[in-house]
């Protein structure tokens, strides 16, 4: 079941994934809203950076501080704030979703367990796992459905 959630992470077998999803789209096109849409892609990208990373530091640190929503889960600006943060932030995104799934395969973590600084029982670090999994995968979609209306989809090989 551990290997199984930790694939699931970045499982791309019946669907694009989030590598796919990122893949050499046009600098010029990152921070382009579609007509009727309220997010660019750079909005979505760091959307999925700055979520998953909250909800792994909530699962590892017990000095975990809540975040203030929507306002610090969201970029600024529809546009990427330097010619680097669209590879940046992708990194980021990557190194993060190695720590969940090593958060998923720590044989030494029950993963039915409640996260000790947590105030609900439903906080397992079980639930982590699939609300990053669930997460990541809306807003993969959302990136694709971008990609498509921005005339940037499939992505070039």
């Amino acid at each position: 079941m551990r290997e199984q959630l930790a694939k699931s992470l970045d499982w791309g077998e019946a669907h694009a994934d989030f590598d796919q999803a990122v893949a050499g789209l046009a600098p010029e096109l990152r921070g382009r809203r579609v007509s009727g849409l309220p997010h660019s892609p750079w909005e979505v990208l760091e959307h999925l950076r700055i979520a998953q990373h909250d909800i792994l530091d909530f699962a590892r640190d017990p000095k975990y501080v809540e975040m203030k929503w929507p306002d610090d889960y969201w970029p600024a600006t529809p546009e990427p704030p330097s010619p680097k943060a669209w590879d940046e932030s992708v990194a980021a995104f990557k190194r993060d979703r190695e720590a969940v799934k090593k958060l998923a395969t720590d044989s030494s973590i029950d993963l039915a367990a409640r996260i000790p600084h947590g105030d609900k029982p439903s906080q397992t670090f079980a639930r982590t796992v699939l609300l990053v999994i669930d997460h990541n995968a809306y807003h993969v979609a959302e990136l694709v459905a971008l990609r498509r209306l921005l005339g940037a989809w499939p992505p070039k090989t």
